[in-house]
């Protein structure tokens, strides 16, 4: 998918620092309960030798999806992943633009319960379930929370 068309479906590019980055570029639309995080499966995160997406681009994937959807709930990046496990239904193959939905399951003061589902095309490629850790600010008391 080309990036003016991705535009036009309300679709912003966005690109995180450090290795996070490293999948993108990211694209995303909609907050909260309709948040959605994409990338175009490039030949950056490919396994060559069977034309998809290598598993672990898309569990970096995952992470930053769901990151976003947990910074986004916080209203600051203070936070960090703690568990992600993720499940591989199909291949994403080479070329497509895949798509995470992620979801808060339930939060607490210092942790996010979040889960969902990746998808390309008509198709589930993965799903996902994960922790996130609110990180104290510095200077914060310990004993609170």
């Amino acid at each position: 998918m080309e990036p003016a068309q991705l535009e036009a479906d309300g679709w912003r590019k966005f690109d995180p620092p450090g290795f996070s980055g490293s999948v993108g570029p990211y694209w995303r639309r909609g907050s909260g309960d309709t948040l959605e995080i994409g990338i175009v499966a490039g030949e950056h995160i490919s396994n060559r030798h069977i034309g998809s997406v290598h598993g672990g681009a898309l569990m970096t994937f995952c992470d930053v999806a769901f990151g976003v959807a947990v910074v986004e709930a916080l209203g600051h990046a203070r936070c960090a992943t703690t568990q992600l496990q993720v499940q591989f239904a199909s291949l994403a193959k080479m070329g497509e633009f895949v798509v995470a939905r992620p979801e808060i399951v339930h939060r607490t003061s210092r942790m996010l319960f979040m889960r969902g589902l990746v998808g390309s095309e008509s198709r589930t490629v993965a799903s996902a379930e994960g922790i996130w850790s609110v990180l104290r600010a510095p200077g914060e008391d310990a004993s609170k929370g």
